[in-house]
């Protein structure tokens, strides 16, 4: 956008009324901005009565093609002796509720009664705050199920608290007692119980007892 000659409050009136049909949009926001800053110095708006301010109201939302309130907005910055120009995008942040402390503390329970449930784990917090008085337990004592999990999985937890996990027995198939299977590790298999059948001639049956296989076999 460009600004032209400075116009009168009588001819941004006539310009309305002969384009009272007409549209106008700027394209590039940082451009818009300043040619709304630079006609408000032209017209003075601060020292316009209430009819010429709402009149240049009117002219800046034609113009720019910005809302009622949109152009509400950029006049009262300038009222206030603010430059009127785009405001840099600020991401919302929601302010964190548990502290690096909280989680640490957290993870040290966690180790200390070696990781229960959510629900344990939280009965556990509301009783050192609420029933032992350990202030340090006051945020944590508010802290729900589901949150506790999620503090859990944070990276300062993880720093904090590392959770070893033993091993667990494995177990092996065994080779028949007919066939011995020459792939198996003979340092598994060398006392392994097996059953040994004895026949009996007197009276013609077979007992079963245990004993160990040896590492001749025998």
């Amino acid at each position: 956008m460009q600004s032209g000659e400075q116009l009168s409050l009588e001819e941004i009136r006539a310009f309305l009324e002969a384009s009272d049909g007409l549209g106008f949009k700027g394209r590039v926001r940082e451009e818009v901005y300043e040619w709304v800053n630079q006609m408000l110095r032209q017209v003075r708006y601060q020292d316009l009565k209430r009819s010429g301010r709402g009149l240049v109201r009117r002219y800046v939302s034609k113009m720019t093609g910005l809302s009622r309130a949109q152009s509400t907005r950029l006049l009262r910055m300038y009222v206030r002796g603010e430059e009127v120009k785009p405001k840099p995008y600020r991401r919302h942040r929601f302010r964190q509720r548990y502290q690096r402390e909280d989680i640490e503390l957290l993870a040290e329970v966690d180790e200390a009664h070696e990781t229960l449930s959510g629900p344990a784990t939280q009965k556990i917090l509301q009783r050192a705050y609420y029933d032992f008085h350990e202030l340090r337990y006051e945020r944590l004592a508010r802290l729900s199920v589901a949150q506790l999990y999620r503090l859990r999985q944070s990276r300062t937890y993880r720093q904090r608290r590392v959770a070893y996990q033993p091993t667990r027995p494995h177990r092996c198939p065994l080779a028949s007692l007919g066939v011995r299977n020459q792939t198996a590790d003979r340092a598994i298999c060398e006392w392994t119980p097996c059953t040994k059948g004895i026949w009996t001639e007197s009276k013609g049956s077979t007992t079963s007892t245990p004993w160990m296989r040896s590492r001749n076999g025998r």
